[in-house]
């Protein structure tokens, strides 16, 4: 598939975005192992949840998919062994968060992924969840996938995570449910609290306090409805398009806004874009907004790094493209997280931006972008990233001719309806 776009003569309207990922993946994991019928409305219909989907499926979970519901008939705790290997696909989340599940299980099983997740690193949730009693064998010690799972015997641990990770900690958590006793993760930022809300909404007994959660082991974990709002990370592509273009003017309906996911908005309004939460609400635990973003307001450049990062890690290829239509230097730093993503999204991206006429330059943790020069259209690949994908051609929307983006398939990961959501917004 490849993606062509050109300056619009106008980008303007009310847009709707998939149902957030990391909120589908923990109600289908959590829907399994509860007690009763869960129902997921407004998941995302995509390839990375879907691999979550076929894995709870060999599990022997009951999943049915009714238009855009998801109806889990719970297990509770105990899952049934899989005749074969679990595949995670591209989904980093999949086998990093049933990695957690599988370890209080009373079973062997076998997880893998494809080329691409099997590069990614392991070890970081491998360990704490070796230290909790579970087997985990693999490649390179367990840094690589596939994994050969052994669990059933876990017991509650105090995990100090060197770094602010929403995957290592939901892993050693959805593991401390099968533990006597408190289990505990201390991070060193708060990172996305996504799993926290949704555990205390399941029934289990959890406090959080800055960014140390603890977990009272073996609840009783209860089904019940979660109203799934889109995705900001998602989301932030249109924003960053509507931003940067021209008298643009588009409301974004029922995204989530999740202060440990709302990095993007900050950023965005730090910079000087026209955005605007409006009609605030609840979805459960969860916050939602309506955003109106206007376009035509000079953006500037910043410095990003610290315990924002968290916060917003998914959307920094397309804060490199505000970056690059913005006036000034912007400073991007503490994201090498970056290199171990679907691709080194720091190289690929820089490359990618460098063909568009960006002045990018790579920093072992980030990059520094001098800005306001103007792009210009280019043949350019997704280096089989999906938000990479997606921010080069937001990016084609503000450059001087044509744009080309090469394997923008990928897209299909996280985002299927990508390109007719921009397509309308993109009057004539």
């Amino acid at each position: 598939m490849i993606i062509i776009t050109n300056p619009p003569e106008k980008f303007a309207g009310e847009a709707v975005v998939p149902g957030d990922k990391s909120i589908t993946h923990r109600a289908a994991m959590l829907g399994a192992i509860s007690r009763g019928t869960t129902e997921v409305n407004g998941f995302l219909d995509a390839e990375d949840t879907l691999s979550t989907i076929r894995c709870l499926q060999l599990l022997g979970v009951r999943i049915k998919v009714r238009g855009s519901n998801l109806i889990i008939d719970g297990q509770g705790m105990v899952l049934k062994q899989p005749a074969g290997t679990l595949d995670a696909g591209n989904s980093g989340t999949t086998a990093r968060l049933l990695l957690g599940i599988l370890a209080g299980q009373p079973f062997k099983t076998v997880i893998t992924g494809d080329q691409s997740l099997q590069k990614r690193p392991m070890k970081r949730v491998a360990e704490p969840l070796r230290l909790m009693g579970a087997a985990i064998d693999g490649k390179n010690g367990g840094e690589r996938l596939p994994l050969t799972v052994t669990g059933g015997s876990i017991q509650a641990i105090e995990y100090n995570s060197p770094r602010a990770s929403a995957q290592v900690k939901s892993a050693v958590l959805l593991g401390g449910l099968f533990a006597d006793g408190i289990t505990t993760v201390k991070e060193p930022y708060l990172s996305r609290n996504h799993t926290e809300l949704m555990l205390e909404m399941f029934g289990a007994s959890i406090e959080s306090q800055g960014s140390t959660v603890t977990l009272r082991g073996r609840p009783e974990l209860r089904g019940g409805k979660v109203l799934v709002p889109g995705d900001i990370s998602a989301a932030a592509f249109i924003m960053v398009a509507a931003a940067i273009i021209p008298d643009a003017e588009v409301l974004l309906i029922n995204v989530g806004v999740n202060p440990t996911r709302s990095g993007i908005i900050e950023v965005l309004q730090n910079m000087g874009a026209c955005l605007e939460l409006q009609n605030r609400r609840y979805w459960g635990r969860e916050p939602v907004a309506d955003i109106m973003i206007k376009g035509g307001s000079p953006l500037k450049g910043i410095s990003l790094g610290g315990d924002i990062i968290p916060r917003l890690i998914d959307e920094i290829p397309v804060i490199a493209v505000a970056a690059a239509a913005a006036d000034g230097k912007t400073v991007i730093r503490d994201a090498a997280e970056l290199r171990v993503k679907e691709s080194d999204r720091i190289t690929e991206l820089s490359g990618q931006l460098v063909k568009m006429g960006v002045d990018i330059t790579e920093t072992k943790d980030g990059m520094i972008i001098e800005g306001g020069k103007g792009l210009r259209g280019a043949e350019v690949s997704s280096c089989g990233d999906h938000r990479i994908a997606m921010a080069l051609a937001v990016a084609g929307l503000v450059a001087e001719g044509e744009t080309a983006v090469h394997d923008a398939e990928a897209i299909n990961i996280s985002f299927p309806g990508f390109m007719a959501a921009l397509r309308s917004l993109i009057l004539k």
